[in-house]
């Protein structure tokens, strides 16, 4: 069975959900080179091996390359869903020493979160944002707005992700687009979540508008929820 990779960004975290045997040849390689790829653009990964048959000497020396790489960008490599094979063989070869090894993903991503908190001098000065929308393009917009607004800002097209950002990154505010699918339960988790929190939502009409109409009208309401009021 070769190793499919299927990845995805939980904020400022990509998750590389890994399914097959990590092995000598194409396997080890198509792995390298996918993550070594997404390394020009982001630091931080999380491999979920649940659905991992088998790693030989090959395919660990790959994921040990990887972290090293990491690492050495001030980023990180952390395993999630670790089959009892796979933790038995890095328990065998201490590297479960080298490795941050989490029992499930939203434990490994909040680890970054953690981490990230703990060094102030690399936290942007603006309030925390996190942006749910189901358009990857309309994400990426909000994203560079508002770093250059000066906000610290989180994205995720998913609803489940949403809910495991806003546990992780506790954001001042959320900004939520229109249409979002999840799960029922899901969604009452998330309206739960956004009941106890600012919100401010997009209208369908945000992405088809003027970009510069629609993201002076978004920093206003943003602004608006944010900015301290003054006392009468």
């Amino acid at each position: 069975m070769l190793l499919a990779l299927n990845a995805r960004e939980v904020g400022e975290v990509v998750v590389v959900q890994c399914s097959g045997r990590i092995v000598a040849g194409d396997d080890a390689e198509t792995l390298r080179v996918h993550i070594s790829e997404m390394m020009r653009n982001r630091k931080d990964f999380v491999l979920h091996l649940g659905e991992v048959a088998f790693i030989d000497s090959s395919g660990l020396g790959t994921i040990v390359r990887l972290l090293t790489s990491a690492r050495r960008s001030r980023g990180d490599v952390k395993l999630c869903n670790l089959p009892r094979t796979v933790e038995s063989l890095l328990n065998m070869t201490n590297l479960n020493r080298l490795f941050d090894m989490h029992d499930s993903e939203e434990s490994a991503i909040s680890a970054f979160y953690r981490n990230t908190r703990a060094c102030e001098d690399v936290r942007p000065s603006g309030a925390s944002v996190l942006c749910v929308d189901r358009s990857s393009d309309v994400l990426a917009y909000l994203r560079e707005l508002l770093k250059r607004r000066g906000y610290d800002v989180q994205t995720t097209v998913s609803v489940p992700d949403a809910l495991i950002l806003l546990r992780a990154s506790r954001p001042a505010l959320l900004v939520v687009g229109p249409s979002l699918t999840a799960s029922p339960a899901t969604r009452q988790a998330f309206e739960a979540a956004c009941a106890r929190m600012p919100v401010v939502e997009m209208g369908s009409d945000f992405s088809t508008l003027d970009a510069a109409e629609a993201a002076s009208r978004l920093l206003e309401r943003i602004h608006a929820h944010l900015q301290p009021k003054l006392p009468l």
